[in-house]
């Protein structure tokens, strides 16, 4: 052939040809024919077959540039094509897979335009488009947007399984996929379906700003481009739900492991009051159901149990039981911990978090203190409870999941509602089984047992004996008001062991008699919660008048209608005579 530039070019891509072919790439040469092409790069075979056998320059009938130009040019979709086996083999990450791959296609394809729109189940309705390369940018758009599968050329490419060539005219046909596409420039486009299992799983979409840029030789080689394209994204696919059902299973370990390691407040539920009987046949009832409960109470009053205990008499008793504290978690966490973020979400998000809703997918979700999640994140609460998916922080990608929710509240919500502090349809929502918890003072006759409960408990503990509890110390524990509850006998019992030398409980009564002198006060006092006999005495004062100058609302500090709200949660009936309980 000489030694002139054609026979360089010539020799040149030969010898680049026989070097893909000894690393083992998938080159496969044509036949031998006039229209033959070489099936993995669509280079024309005959010229192939002239250059193997010797032929002249006159014979290759091509000028030396043109033909080098040529030869270049298959020489870099050569390298493409193995370019996309290494990122397939070694990028694992489905946003870094998508972003090499349209890189490469744009730098050998000389597009103005590429993307990858893929359709991700269960969202059999919506497509996702990645890693997007606009004209006049050098890198990658990493933000995801989402196009309906209806109406746009990717859905009609992926029901159909045929690529698309469109012009500018044709682009215009698709809305709301194509409107960035005109406004960029582009006159002319290529959709490709990325099909794998006979599974379309979406499309490799590639632009120019000229009309008609696209000859049948740069689809069919497109076309093996997206069968490589469609292995590597299945392939991420499959990671990335591998990845995430191990993360979820750390996350449910490490979470069930904090749980045995915790101490509970409460082991079992003890007392044999009518009003805990009949919270306990409430959640009977319920359990069965997959409806929403909301236990109502005062701080300390049990409301988790109460929650555990749903669960427990639940078909999910077998799932996970997850709990997320809405008042101990800082404001600007609260979303990421409920929800998920992804890799980079946010300032220290430096990789994915599982959020306790998929955390609690299949089980139960206990929001305890719903009434101090912010306004502005209700919104995405209420839709995970109407439609059961939600986003991520820092991903359009839709998360569905199956959860039970228990919330609790120690807080008015529908005064809250009132106020505009609390969303009026999650109220609702939420409250579609209310269970109020009773205060101690409202079931004192539980208090003994309970007392005697912690002291065995906290005796085994700290390898003492406790047999009885002095006459004079039950008296005071049923006649104090235990403005916290259950936790806060609990606690007063924990000291008391503490302070026991012998096995008769030695309880520091004093500490009973300072608090209820701090806590008594002649006034009506205005509390979040007001108890039973404080709105008696109201109403006594005000001769049974509710509203109105004098009446028992102002005297509480109460709207009117968060008055008779109370009244009905404590059953607190009105009469024409003075209120006596």
């Amino acid at each position: 052939m000489g030694s002139g530039p054609t026979a360089r070019a010539v020799g040149y891509f030969l010898s680049a040809i026989r070097a893909y072919e000894s690393e083992g790439d998938c080159i496969v040469k044509g036949q031998e024919s006039g229209g033959s092409t070489c099936q993995q790069t669509g280079c024309p075979g005959k010229l192939l077959s002239m250059a193997e056998h010797g032929a002249s320059p006159a014979g290759l009938m091509l000028e030396p540039a043109e033909l080098l130009h040529q030869l270049e040019r298959e020489r870099d979709r050569l390298r493409l094509l193995l370019d996309l086996n290494n990122n397939i083999v070694s990028i694992l990450d489905l946003r870094e897979l998508l972003r090499a791959i349209t890189t490469h296609v744009r730098r050998v394809m000389q597009c103005d335009y590429t993307s990858v729109t893929l359709r991700e189940l269960p969202e059999e309705h919506r497509l996702h488009v990645y890693a997007r390369h606009y004209p006049q940018s050098d890198s990658s758009h990493d933000e995801e947007i989402v196009i309906p599968v209806e109406g746009t050329i990717s859905g009609e490419v992926i029901e159909s399984g045929k690529a698309m060539l469109l012009d500018g005219q044709d682009l215009s046909r698709f809305t709301p996929q194509s409107n960035h596409l005109i406004a960029a420039g582009l006159k002319s486009a290529c959709f490709l379906p990325l099909i794998s299992h006979n599974r379309a799983l979406g499309t490799l979409n590639v632009g120019k700003m000229q009309a008609n840029a696209f000859s049948e030789a740069d689809l069919e080689f497109l076309r093996q481009v997206a069968n490589q394209v469609a292995i590597g994204v299945e392939n991420a696919l499959n990671y990335r739900e591998v990845y995430e059902v191990r993360e979820k299973l750390a996350e449910e370990r490490v979470y069930l492991n904090e749980e045995i390691r915790s101490e509970r407040d409460f082991e079992d539920i003890i007392g044999d009051s009518q009003a805990l009987k009949e919270v306990l046949g409430q959640v009977r009832i319920v359990a069965p159901t997959d409806s929403t409960v909301l236990t109502l109470g005062e701080t300390g009053t049990g409301k988790e149990l109460i929650a555990r205990a749903i669960h427990s008499l639940s078909a999910r008793r077998d799932r996970t039981f997850v709990k997320v504290n809405c008042a101990a978690i800082p404001l600007g966490l609260l979303e990421s911990e409920l929800f998920g973020h992804e890799k980079g979400a946010f300032t220290g998000a430096i990789a994915q978090k599982i959020g306790r809703f998929e955390l609690a997918h299949q089980g139960t979700l206990f929001l305890d203190e719903v009434g101090d999640i912010p306004l502005e994140l209700q919104p995405k609460l209420l839709r995970v409870l109407q439609e059961h998916e939600f986003e991520r922080l820092g991903s359009a990608r839709t998360v569905r999941v199956n959860v039970r929710v228990v919330a609790a509240t120690s807080r008015n919500l529908l005064e809250m509602v009132d106020e505009h502090e609390f969303r009026g349809d999650l109220y609702y929502r939420l409250n579609v089984f209310p269970i109020t918890i009773p205060p101690l003072r409202e079931r004192r006759e539980d208090i003994p047992l309970l007392a005697l409960y912690f002291a065995e408990k906290y005796a085994r503990r700290m390898n003492k004996r406790i047999e009885t509890i002095p006459g004079d110390v039950m008296h005071a524990l049923q006649q104090y008001q235990w403005p916290g509850n259950i936790r806060e006998l609990q606690n007063f019992i924990e000291r008391a062991v503490i302070l026991s030398k012998t096995t008769t409980l030695q309880a520091p009564l004093g500490e009973l008699e300072r608090l209820a002198d701090r806590g008594s006060s002649p006034r009506v006092r205005t509390l979040v919660v007001t108890d039973r006999e404080q709105i008696i005495e109201a109403l006594n004062a005000a001769k049974g008048v509710l509203g109105g100058p004098g009446g028992a609302a102002e005297r509480l500090g109460l709207k009117r209608t968060t008055l008779l709200y109370r009244m009905k949660r404590l059953g607190i009936k009105r009469s024409g005579d003075p209120m006596i309980g």
